[in-house]
């Protein structure tokens, strides 16, 4: 590369981060939904039940602002610590999820059951549900924008 042309990993992202938008509105869908998990949860587990689902949920939301958050941070100071950040920032996520249910898991209101499956029936249905409204283009990163 010449001097004139800047190196990737030492240039700085300009524009909005757009991890931010997607994070807000996976956490408005999962806010949507956590009531129906909570009565499914209530019906399936009982009142253990509902108090599993209800945690497990705010892990989820938590784990996608906490994501979006780091590449929101990292991404205007240099691409190579936004990296470092995602590849890191994952075992931590993930660290922080396996304390929290360490925490928890021998209390009285837990069930195992339906913290377990919570996590990963949330984890993975948000981000299905998201799919339809991320937009894979460099025109549009980030939600596709509004048909009108």
């Amino acid at each position: 590369m010449s001097s004139s042309t800047p190196s990737p990993f030492t240039s700085a992202s300009r524009g909005e981060a757009p991890e931010v938008a997607v994070s807000r509105d996976l956490v408005k869908r999962g806010l949507i939904t956590a009531p129906f998990l909570l009565v499914l949860g209530g019906i399936i587990w009982g009142m253990d039940g509902v108090s599993s689902v209800a945690f497990a949920v705010g892990l989820v939301l938590i784990n996608f602002l906490l994501a979006s958050a780091l590449v929101a941070v990292t991404a205007p100071i240099s691409l190579a610590l936004m990296m470092g950040a995602i590849l890191f920032g994952y075992l931590l996520r993930l660290g922080l999820i396996a304390i929290a249910i360490l925490l928890v898991k021998d209390a009285d209101w837990v069930n195992l059951s339906a913290l377990g499956i919570t996590i990963i029936v949330t984890h993975l249905g948000l981000l299905f549900w998201e799919m339809k409204y991320v937009a894979a283009s460099l025109a549009f990163p980030g939600l596709k924008p509004d048909a009108q």
